[in-house]
């Protein structure tokens, strides 16, 4: 029986013919295709600007460069994501703080973020984490994070697509990455996200500053641009250049943003297929008291990049990893998102992080499997799912 991974990228004839098309162009790395890229994904999320780098990792790390973070300033997180929502600030020499999360949606909250500036601090930057693609409540954790003045970079890297109401007028929805709330939103399109170019990653702002600060810093710190330059405009040929700044090579290459505009036009299904099949789970899970589901609380709409169940232990009377090795041993490639980023070895040599600071996150860990989802799956694959998980858990799901 083939295995079901819990993530897989969706590559059509559409996308193949796009890369050839670029793979014949006379540029295939800082060309046209990487603006247009930036484009239509600006367009998508509904944000000014967007720049396209080589990874979410790297599109993290210059968010926080482009926010100013150096040595010694404290940067706050969410503790229940991948490392890189922090380790960006570390790269610039920051100090780590986190938020812990909500025990119903897994997000850092207003009231956890104003607790962690309370304990550490007025913060440089804030990192808010749209954990599995369920958007942070973003108007309020803004009011928290600005009334510090702290900048704001929201980790969407889960989140294309996600969408939230506004508290004010209620018949408009901000798109996760429009930056309605926040300076800077990070994105990524490794091939388990909602779209794909390999590697790869964007940032997107509605800061003119911002875009232009990014545009150097992805390219080695180096400037083109006629009004920065320093040098007397007499000593200035076509080929000149300057760096200003200590930059990186963060670039994406033209073969890769072909391909992400070609999977920007099927976005939209992709998200509704993820929410169906999200919708299917529900439907087969609510019943359940052994384990817990994701939510979608009113006025926030779930991309969905990831289906994370929480095994009740206790009730169950087995342990997490048990229920992980039986759904692996019927072919399920599941997952587990996160060992929070405080109990990692690294942060807890370094800065003396360690258990129990962070309880709600660190009892999602323990409970935590993350259950196939991605566009591609096949109604026979998503009942293959149902099948396995009822069958190893037996008749339960908690709202945990």
């Amino acid at each position: 029986m083939k295995r079901i991974p819990y993530g897989r990228q969706w590559i059509d004839d559409a996308d193949l013919a796009a890369l050839s098309e670029a793979a014949r162009a006379d540029f295939i790395t800082q060309g046209p295709r990487v603006e247009a890229f930036e484009q239509a994904l600006a367009a998508a999320v509904g944000a000014p600007y967007a720049v396209a780098v080589s990874s979410g990792t790297a599109a993290l790390h210059l968010a926080a460069l482009a926010a100013g973070v150096g040595p010694g300033d404290l940067a706050i997180t969410s503790p229940l994501s991948f490392v890189a929502s922090m380790n960006g600030a570390l790269y610039c020499g920051g100090r780590p703080a986190f938020a812990d999360i909500d025990p119903v949606t897994h997000n850092l909250t207003a009231a956890s973020l104003e607790a962690a500036i309370a304990r550490a601090g007025r913060p440089k930057l804030v990192v808010p984490v749209h954990y599995a693609g369920l958007p942070v409540d973003m108007p309020a954790v803004s009011r928290v994070a600005r009334a510090a003045g702290a900048v704001i970079v929201e980790d969407a890297c889960h989140a294309l697509g996600a969408a939230y109401r506004d508290p004010v007028d209620p018949a408009r929805w901000h798109r996760v990455g429009s930056c309605a709330h926040a300076d800077m939103a990070v994105l990524s399109f490794h091939p388990v996200k909602h779209i794909t170019t390999g590697e790869g990653g964007a940032i997107t702002t509605a800061s003119e500053a911002l875009y232009r600060s990014l545009l150097r810093l992805r390219s080695h710190g180096i400037t083109r641009e006629p009004e920065r330059l320093r040098a007397p405009e007499a000593e200035r040929g076509p080929w000149y250049y300057e760096m200003q700044e200590l930059g990186f090579n963060y670039r994406i290459t033209d073969l890769q943003s072909a391909i992400g505009t070609s999977q920007l036009r099927r976005l939209p299904a992709f998200i509704e297929r993820r929410r169906a099949i999200a919708a299917r789970y529900r439907e087969a899970f609510s019943g359940l008291e052994t384990l817990g589901i994701p939510v979608e609380p009113e006025g926030l709409r779930h991309a969905y990049h990831l289906y994370p169940i929480w095994v009740d232990e206790a009730r169950l009377g087995r342990s997490r990893r048990a229920v992980f090795e039986e759904l692996q041993a019927r072919n399920l490639g599941v997952q587990v998102h996160y060992l929070p980023i405080h109990l990692q070895p690294y942060y807890r040599d370094r800065f003396g992080t360690g258990p129990g600071q962070h309880p709600e996150a660190e009892r999602f860990y323990r409970g935590a499997i993350s259950l196939p989802m991605f566009p591609a799956m096949g109604e026979a694959e998503v009942e293959r799912v149902i099948e396995a998980v009822r069958a190893v858990v037996g008749a339960g799901i908690a709202t945990g």
